[in-house]
Order: structure tokens, then C-alpha cells, then sequence
């Protein structure tokens, strides 16, 4: 028995660590953003540091290299989904403080029981549709729907805002889509080769993207470079630690700790890019991180 608690406490302790790192990553991107870098560029550097990673894992761990002829084709439309999705969220900090940005993405776990609803029929429970209409409240909250925080008024409030949150609306449901289709398509891919596959063809597309903005746009400052590795290694190393890790502990299903990530986002993000938001902001960006927790947590 003390060894169970052991491993169970390091598991959750891994967790809230890789939250740490997903949140810090966003918050070296926009410092990337602030200092030269583009969002093609830095999605770019984000999904091949990413790569390298899982192929190392894949390598070392001689992972046998099998898919039917559907995971294959699974796993090209998962990979573009997930390329889609990462120039969204970045276009999004981009354009948003970053914890807002990561709020708005964060409602992905309901967007998979909505695509889990539409593509296979399966009901919604009634307990998280009520939950749905919470997580509502504490978003209009965090984002100042009315514009009172601001103090600009409701229209320019929105017309500063709308892009962004519209930006990590959409990558919230390219990912959501993403991971049911994970589940019901490709669910027995070893985690490494569709991680793997899905970095490699997310960088293809983040490439395209590079090609049609007239090349890299690399940062002018040093602290945009520092930007851009941690957003690379950090992200890398967060989703090999999940990968190599938590199989072992059996945990894999229970992440919802990871959806603090942007709690970690608000605190660094104040810290280091002096990004601040109302009391009556944070308290609605608390409210989404409880109800999306509530939502990982609910059928344990």
C-alpha cells in the first residue's frame, strides 16, 4: 500500500509539473511574439522540437511501427487538425493575454462531448451540460464581456478582443475533434507513433504557413530567442514525460490536473509580462479552471 501512495503522489506531482510547462510554453511564445517572432515560425519550432522528442522515445523504446491502412488515414486528418489547431492557439496569444487566451481553449473538453455527440451519437450527460452553463459564466467573466474592466466600452472591448477569442474558439474545437477522433480511430496506435506522426505533419503545415508569410520571422531581441527555445523545450519535454511516464502509473485517464495550465499561464504571465487581469477576471478564470477540473474528475 505505501508504494501505491508513492506512485500516486508522483503522478499527480507529474502532472501539475507538465501543466507548469504547457503554461510556461504559451508565456515564452508571446514573449517570442513581443520580440520579432511569428506564429507560423514559432508553431513550427514548437511541433519539431516536439518531434524530435517522441522519435527519440520511439527509437529507444523500439516501437513497432504498425498501423492499419484506416489509423494511417486517421492519423493524416488527426495530424492536420492538430497543425490547424497549433497556429490558431498561437495566433490566439498572440493576439490575447495569454491566460485568456488558454481559457478559451481550455472548454475543449466540452467541445469533445459535443463531437463525441455529433460523429457518434453518444449522450451528453445532464450533469455536464449544467456544468456547460458554468463554464459559460466564469468566461464572460475572465474575458469582461461588458467591457467594465477595460473601462472602453463593450464595443471596443470587443473589437480588441473578438479575433483572438474567435482564434482559441476554433482551436479549441480542431482539438477537441482531434482527440475524439484519437480515441474512436486510432486508439490502439501506441501513444508515441501518433504523437510522433501527428508533430511531424503539424511542422508541415506550420511550414506552409512559414512559406506563405515570406519565410521564418525569426526574433530581433535575445529575449524573444529565449521565447522561442523554452516554447520549443518546454512543450517537448512536457508531452514526452506524459508519453514515457504516466503509461506505467495507469494515470494517462486522469489528467484533469493539467487543465490548471493556465493558472500556471496567469501567475508567470503577471510575472513576466506584467499581463494583469481585474479581481473579478481572475475570479471568473478560477471559475473555468474548477469547472473544467470537475469535468476530468467527474467519473472517478
Amino acid at each position: 500500500m505505501p508504494t501505491t501512495r508513492a506512485l500516486s503522489r508522483l503522478a499527480f506531482a507529474t502532472l501539475f509539473f507538465v501543466a507548469f510547462l504547457v503554461g510556461a510554453n504559451h508565456v515564452a511564445a508571446r514573449l517570442a511574439f513581443n520580440n520579432g517572432a511569428d506564429v507560423a515560425t514559432a508553431a513550427f519550432m514548437r511541433s519539431i522540437g516536439t518531434a524530435v522528442a517522441t522519435g527519440i522515445l520511439l527509437i529507444t523504446g523500439h516501437v513497432a511501427l504498425r498501423a492499419s491502412a484506416h489509423e494511417r488515414r486517421a492519423l493524416l486528418f488527426i495530424g492536420f487538425l492538430v497543425g490547424i489547431q497549433s497556429l490558431w492557439l498561437y495566433g490566439a496569444v498572440a493576439r490575447l493575454p495569454v491566460a485568456l487566451a488558454l481559457l478559451v481553449f481550455n472548454t475543449y473538453p466540452f467541445l469533445t462531448s459535443v463531437w463525441a455527440r455529433i460523429l457518434y451519437r453518444q449522450p451528453m450527460e445532464r450533469r455536464l451540460i449544467a456544468m456547460m452553463g458554468v463554464l459559460l459564466v466564469g468566461l464572460a467573466l475572465a474575458l469582461d464581456l461588458f467591457g467594465t474592466a477595460s473601462g472602453i466600452g463593450m464595443a471596443a472591448h470587443w473589437r480588441q478582443m473578438s479575433v483572438g477569442v474567435l482564434m482559441a474558439l476554433a482551436a479549441s474545437a480542431t482539438f477537441s475533434l482531434a482527440l475524439i477522433l484519437t480515441q474512436h480511430e486510432a486508439g490502439a496506435v501506441d501513444g508515441r507513433l501518433r504523437t510522433f506522426t501527428t508533430m511531424v505533419l503539424a511542422a508541415l503545415i506550420a511550414l506552409a504557413a512559414v512559406a506563405t508569410e515570406g519565410g521564418f520571422h525569426w526574433p530581433h531581441a535575445a529575449a524573444g530567442w529565449v521565447g522561442l527555445v523554452i516554447l520549443m523545450l518546454f512543450y517537448g519535454v512536457g508531452i514526452t514525460v506524459m508519453l514515457a511516464l504516466l503509461p506505467r502509473w495507469g494515470v494517462v485517464g486522469n489528467s484533469a490536473i493539467l487543465n490548471a495550465e493556465p493558472v500556471f499561464a496567469l501567475v508567470l504571465a503577471w510575472i513576466i509580462l506584467n499581463e494583469t487581469m481585474a479581481p473579478l477576471q481572475v475570479a471568473g478564470a478560477l471559475l473555468v479552471v474548477g469547472t473544467v477540473i470537475a469535468v476530468g474528475f467527474r467519473r472517478e
